[in-house]
């Protein structure tokens, strides 16, 4: 998967939890889905979506984004990646698509309040995404 571009995960959490995220330090997740937003444009290109999905199932221990915190933590499940190919919509999504922002998450380097959504459901973040023009991608 060499094609670049952005992407969206949706991510449950089974159960709430308090995380360490990086330098973000202790955060708290309530239990529910979470939609992350990400950008996909440096080597390897959605590779990257790859590599979360390697973290999400256990094979994978190095944490690199705040999202892979939470996709590292054994009560979260990835449950679809969806990809906007050639496309850089990372903020525009981020605020577009259903959901409050965790304050600060995936967005260091903007002035977005947060690249992860605390999202109603995982069909509607679904929905939305693929409204918006993106591909469900299977793995």
């Amino acid at each position: 998967m060499s094609q670049s571009g952005t992407y969206v995960l949706v991510v449950d959490l089974r159960r709430a939890t308090t995380l360490e995220v990086g330098a973000l330090g202790e955060r708290e997740f309530d239990a529910g889905t979470y939609a992350y937003v990400g950008s996909a444009f440096g080597p390897g290109g959605f590779s990257r979506v790859d590599r979360h999905r390697e973290l999400a199932r256990g094979e994978r221990d190095t944490r690199h984004w705040h999202i892979d915190y939470v996709l590292g933590h054994p009560e979260t499940t990835l449950e679809a990646a969806i990809t906007f190919p050639d496309a850089d919509r990372e903020c525009e999504l981020a605020a577009s698509l259903p959901g409050d922002p965790v304050d600060g998450f995936g967005a260091s380097d903007c002035d977005c309040s947060g690249h992860l959504l605390a999202a109603p459901d995982r069909s509607a973040v679904r929905d939305a995404a693929v409204a918006e023009g993106g591909r469900l991608d299977s793995e």
